[in-house]
């Protein structure tokens, strides 16, 4: 998967995981990135930054996995293909963002953001819960569950 986030046009393209068609997915968006080839709905994974957290966040349409992390934190690199799961079993309800904490610090302060990895879910813009450290993947998947209040569709 491509991964941009240089400022807040930015998008991501993705395979379809229904037919392979590829897709451009923004990071800041108000409605669901759907498939232009068979409206499937698609995992949304994007990178955010200090230019377009804010937004990103506010705007989503549907709960928000945002994943404080740096490259050099070895839990944060355990956890990341858990986190990056979960924007594909939750394609179409939650939005996963990946915040790299060196080069967002002031997103990462207005969270406060102390260790890392930082798990936030947010709604409407608002923290509605979070958690410190690596947590495995079922545990992960079982959280956000929990807080989206729906299985994931399919």
């Amino acid at each position: 998967m491509e991964r941009e986030n240089a400022d807040p046009a930015a998008s991501t393209v993705v395979a379809c995981p229904s037919c392979a068609t590829k897709n451009r997915v923004p990071v800041v968006a108000t409605g669901r990135p759907r498939c232009g080839g068979c409206a499937a709905d698609l995992p949304w994974l994007v990178d955010v930054n200090d230019t377009n957290a804010a937004e990103a966040l506010a705007t989503s349409p549907v709960p928000v996995l945002l994943d404080a992390w740096a490259p050099w934190c070895g839990p944060c690199r355990m956890v990341g293909p858990a986190v990056a799961e979960v924007a594909q079993l939750f394609a179409g309800s939650v939005k996963v963002a990946k915040l790299n904490v060196d080069e967002a610090p002031a997103t990462a302060a207005r969270l406060g953001v102390q260790g890392i990895p930082a798990l936030f879910m947010v709604r409407n813009g608002e923290v509605v819960d979070q958690r410190v450290g690596a947590l495995p993947a079922r545990a992960l998947q079982d959280w956000v569950r929990q807080v989206v209040g729906t299985p994931p569709p399919g």
